[in-house]
């Protein structure tokens, strides 16, 4: 089969379910991760054929993503910060806001000395906690989910990191249970928790609702902040003095997220907007 043949028929086949740009993205990806090579490289070399051995996975692929799956789980990766990471259905893929809850991170930690500890609750691939193992040098660095089918992800994770810093440990905890089960003080603690409201699965891509780990992403409409509830109750007791946090939110509910964490004492309580104008993070201070 011509490569052009295939891409021409892929991208009609993807533009049924997916926006016309999308299906092209997408036909692209497969091409470069499946076959190695560019998508536009039938039009220099207009005779060039897809390997018979390719064609299965190729096949199957298609049919994954005419299913609605989302591309990062037909691939099994995801880019999070310039880095790779390994994904399946037991996790969220990696969002933009995501990144932007890392960065913010790292740029309060420029006031805060010597990062040592970190703590990343309801870590899913671990993406949040290997960009902060690369960030701050030497930093132990513990991720807690609790899923063990993510937890498994996030320490199979292939990141290569800069000199002198070392991979995260990862630990299974509920950080709703009220347990005591993270030990030690943290520099940093940081989450991006459930926080879609299942009244608001109405507003959501299909792909997502279908695929994506409803445990990672939901919370119940009459008590939609029960995570921020727990994740103050665990910065109490392991945040150290002078520490920093800061966690993603629903955009409906900045203020009152940042009532939690104002009212169990912490200082320097903010709320953020994401890169879309929408509120997104709340940070705070011991």
């Amino acid at each position: 089969m011509l490569l052009r043949d295939f891409i021409a028929e892929a991208r009609a086949s993807l533009a049924a379910v997916y926006p016309a740009e999308e299906a092209r993205a997408m036909v692209s990806f497969l091409c470069e991760d499946i076959l190695g090579v560019k998508s536009h490289a039938h039009i220099i070399e207009p005779s060039i054929e897809v390997p018979d051995d390719s064609l299965p996975q190729l096949q199957e692929s298609m049919s994954r993503l005419i299913g609605g799956e989302p591309l990062q789980y037909v691939l099994g990766y995801s880019y999070f910060c310039g880095r790779r990471f390994k994904v399946s259905p037991s996790v969220l893929i990696p969002r933009p806001e995501t990144e932007q809850l890392c960065d913010i991170v790292t740029r309060m930690a420029l006031s805060a000395g010597r990062i040592g500890s970190v703590l990343d609750l309801c870590t899913g691939s671990g993406c949040i906690a290997w960009t902060l193992a690369g960030a701050f040098p030497g930093a132990e660095v513990t991720g807690a989910d609790i899923s063990p089918e993510a937890l498994a992800i996030a320490s199979g994770q292939d990141i290569d990191l800069p000199h002198g810093c070392r991979p995260p440990k990862f630990v299974r905890y509920d950080v709703l249970s009220g347990a005591d089960g993270i030990d030690g003080e943290f520099d940093i603690i940081v989450s991006n928790p459930p926080y879609v409201r299942e009244s608001e699965k109405s507003m959501m891509r299909k792909n997502v609702l279908e695929h994506e780990p409803g445990l990672a992403l939901f919370v119940p409409d009459d008590d939609p902040l029960v995570f921020y509830r727990a994740i103050s109750a665990v910065a109490v007791k392991r945040l150290r003095a002078g520490g920093i946090g800061a966690v993603e939110i629903n955009e409906a509910f900045g203020g009152p997220v940042a009532d939690i964490f104002s009212s169990s004492g912490f200082g320097e309580v903010g709320i953020i907007e994401d890169f879309r104008a929408k509120i997104r993070f709340v940070t705070f201070k011991k």
